[in-house]
């Protein structure tokens, strides 16, 4: 039988992270659809394979491996896409660990919205202590409305349901000009929103975030601030909009100039949002410094 949803999990080189991600989805209740679990290996070495495989010998749940050798998140996401049967995709990160009630709840709210993209909120969890922990937690924590419903922007991809129907059939989806920086979800996405396409949030598919110790430092935090302010920017410019790369370098100096300005004196009487206005400050150089060469790599090749 032809599955109501997908559950697509990508992965790189975190066996035993996946493996968590999906005993996660295989623990969700309060609905009836018929779902298969994807995860997609984009480890060369196909690291993920005896463990999904061991997976799916335990459960009568359909979970499919797929690989694919050629690193890079877009990569990823778009082999995942072609083994995916549903027209329902939900994409779960495979350091992600989904709530017992995170999977109904995005069903629930596209159900009720139709909604063509539904996001849910994301808990960012360090194991054990570091130094920034509350900000980096924060970094990694998506919130939004209180309440379930249509809203007007997107999110990431992690944690996201897409209904293939009308703006994510075409092949492939994601732009594989982002494997190393990132940022394929945020081109599809205002793309997808500009042409018409609803989102939604459901305030109730929440998923935590194992932060990775590697990632649990100040410097990838403020890495992923910079690339995070390069979006707006780089939007615009793919879509020839100058006016508005204009606007939002004018909006990045000012951003800068502010929030560094606050840092700094924040440092000086040793006050304990100055991490934040850093944070600010560095999201607003990221969309003045917005250029092609100039991006973080996250994925892909550079991970390797």
């Amino acid at each position: 039988m032809t599955p109501d949803v997908s559950v697509v999990i990508p992965t790189f080189r975190r066996p035993e992270r996946v493996k968590r991600a999906v005993k996660s989805v295989l623990l969700q209740k309060g609905f009836q659809a018929l779902v298969e679990i994807v995860v997609l290996d984009n480890d060369p070495d196909a690291s993920a394979r005896s463990v999904v495989t061991a997976l799916a010998a335990s459960t009568h749940w359909p979970i499919v491996y797929g690989h694919e050798p050629e690193p890079g998140i877009a990569n990823a996401r778009n082999s995942a896409l072609q083994l995916a049967q549903a027209k329902l995709i939900v994409f779960l990160d495979d350091d992600e660990i989904a709530h017992e009630g995170w999977l109904a709840a995005l069903l629930d709210t596209q159900s009720q919205t139709n909604a063509d993209i539904v996001f849910g909120p994301v808990q960012g969890r360090v194991e054990g202590k570091v130094a920034h922990q509350s900000y980096i937690e924060d970094r990694f924590t998506r919130n939004g409305p209180k309440t379930s419903g249509v809203i007007d922007n997107y999110y990431g991809c992690g944690n996201s349901l897409l209904k293939r129907a009308k703006y994510f059939s075409d092949s492939p989806i994601f732009d594989t000009a982002t494997n190393e920086t990132g940022g394929e979800d945020d081109a599809l996405f205002s793309k997808a929103l500009a042409d018409g396409a609803v989102a939604a949030w459901a305030a109730d598919a929440l998923v935590y975030e194992e932060i990775l110790p590697e990632r649990a430092t100040l410097s990838y935090s403020l890495s992923k601030a910079f690339a995070f302010g390069q979006g707006p920017t780089q939007t615009c410019w793919q879509r020839r909009k100058f006016f508005g790369v204009l606007y939002w370098m004018m909006i990045g100096i000012g951003q800068f100039a502010i929030y560094g300005c606050g840092y700094g004196i924040s440092r000086l009487f040793q006050q304990k949002n100055a991490t934040v206005l850093l944070d600010r400050a560095i999201q607003g150089l990221g969309k003045v410094l917005w250029f092609k060469g100039l991006e973080p790599r996250f994925y892909g090749v550079s991970a390797l």
